[in-house]
């Protein structure tokens, strides 16, 4: 069995493939920083298990995993971020992982999600799972992103947290007209007609958390 642990804090990415490694015994856990190097890592063996966070330099969590499945639709991924919006935990399940649990669960609980999903099956953290059943399991949080594409969603998540249009179209392999086009219609179906508006919403929507002090 091996896992693939994508982080980009050396620490945290570290301290959880060792974790993994002693809990899980036989397992052999490989850590890698960024979406690239996990798309090289699983062309070079693919591993029975991807842990994965969101937010990575380069293409973000979402992104490599969307590549990731593409390219090999039985691949199992667990999300595992400090992230807990809805939206972007409903935009990471829509990928075709299999789980999703923030960095704020115990051991314990990290390693019940390993071990379901490395069988295949679906694991949510119990508060998130709630969430998204009270929230409707067919629906986004808020009703005005309902018609935002994956690939919008994520334009206008990076775009809110103040990632310039050259990086985004880098990070997600487009140019930068296409990411100019999308922020075009982005302001269409979200009504908004600045950058500013655009991050009020995505503060108002739950989509970015700003952080108390």
């Amino acid at each position: 069995m091996n896992i693939l642990l994508v982080d980009d804090h050396a620490v945290v990415r570290q301290g959880y493939t060792s974790l993994l490694a002693m809990m899980l015994g036989q397992a052999e856990v490989r850590g890698v920083e960024s979406g690239e190097e996990a798309i090289a890592a699983a062309q070079q063996r693919v591993p029975d298990l991807v842990v994965m966070d969101i937010g990575l330099p380069g293409i973000s969590g979402i992104e490599t995993a969307r590549r990731l499945i593409q390219r090999w639709p039985l691949l199992r991924i667990l999300f595992f971020s400090m992230h807990d919006e809805l939206p972007l935990v409903r935009q990471a399940l829509a990928t075709g992982a299999l789980g999703y649990i923030t960095k704020n669960a115990s051991p314990e609980v990290l390693l019940d999600a390993v071990g379901r999903c490395l069988k295949g099956h679906r694991y949510i953290e119990q508060d998130l799972a709630t969430q998204l059943a009270c929230a409707g399991s067919d629906e986004r949080l808020d009703p005005r992103l309902r018609d935002v594409t994956q690939r919008e969603f994520e334009i206008f998540v990076m775009l809110a947290r103040g990632v310039p249009p050259r990086q985004i179209a880098e990070n997600l392999c487009i140019s930068s007209k296409t990411v100019s086009n999308n922020l075009t219609v982005l302001k269409q179906k979200l009504n908004v007609s600045s950058l500013t508006e655009l991050v009020h919403l995505a503060i108002d929507t739950g989509v970015l958390r700003v952080q108390s002090a």
